[in-house]
């Protein structure tokens, strides 16, 4: 029963298009033309787009587009943890303070590209969507 469930067509284009969620979640200030950070979450959001229509839209049986998203979504992850120490503290003054925030919102991009690695690897969800 729980197989079905998350082989159910509905259900996956929905988490393939959510998938952009994860790539994205950052603080505003990440995004300034001024800091070189804006870039990599661009460019991982026009991968997902990328293999989105091609799965969604042009029902392709080809691998290529899920191997796009498992590399966009392994990018993430590595990437944050990457960037989460040099990101862990602002220094505000004379004083060092803990930029929460950014930990936060990385820590769960992290689990939540984790989560899409995980359902989008399934056979069930890759079959599941070939159906429809």
């Amino acid at each position: 029963m729980q197989r079905r469930a998350l082989a159910n067509p509905g259900l996956i284009i929905a988490v393939l298009i959510l998938q952009l969620v994860p790539l994205v979640l950052f603080p505003a200030e990440s995004f300034s033309p001024t800091t070189q950070e804006w870039w990599l979450p661009v460019l991982l959001a026009v991968m997902v787009i990328i293999a989105d229509v091609y799965l969604i839209v042009v029902r392709t049986p080809a691998p290529w587009p899920w191997t796009l998203l498992a590399f966009a979504q392994g990018v993430n992850i590595i990437s944050r943890l990457m960037m989460v120490w040099p990101h862990s503290s602002n220094q505000v003054g004379s004083t060092w303070v803990l930029n929460l925030p950014y930990i936060l919102l990385s820590v769960l991009s992290i689990v939540l590209s984790a989560a899409v690695l995980w359902y989008t690897e399934r056979p069930d969800v890759r079959i599941g969507l070939l159906r429809a």
